[in-house]
């Protein structure tokens, strides 16, 4: 069956660095895009960043020149490098897998993705 795993989150300073990472299982990895969402407490999840199966990467504006998405098909893998932390980044990201094998459209809904991980808590403080 489909299996996300994410880890790589913690505790960091302002202004500080964290590189999460997504393990896939389960399904054909190469052929479909992958995000990262995250949620706040109190708030819905929202996208952050994806990759296609292409490699083809988008972001939310909030994230840009900081975040850093990337996968490794021969390894299963999706990545998320953060860095110049804010505490407004402060959340509960999640991996997901986006339900359409072989696109390269934006895809920033939820909707569009249907496997999730159980999430890694980053939180940005002093």
């Amino acid at each position: 069956q489909v299996q996300l795993v994410e880890s790589g989150g913690g505790l960091v300073q302002p202004g500080g660095s964290l590189r999460l990472s997504c393990a896939a299982s389960g399904f054909a990895f190469r052929i479909h895009g992958m995000a990262w969402f995250r949620q706040a407490p109190g708030k819905e999840r929202e996208f952050v960043a994806a990759v296609t199966w292409s490699d083809n990467t988008y972001y939310i504006d909030s994230v840009k020149g900081r975040f850093t998405i990337s996968r490794d098909s021969a390894k299963n893998m999706v990545y998320l490098q953060m860095n110049s932390l804010k505490p407004e980044d402060t959340a509960v990201y999640y991996c997901g897998k986006r339900q359409r094998a072989l696109s390269n459209s934006d895809s920033y809904s939820g909707h569009e993705y249907d496997y999730w991980g159980q999430g890694t808590q980053v939180t940005v403080s002093s």
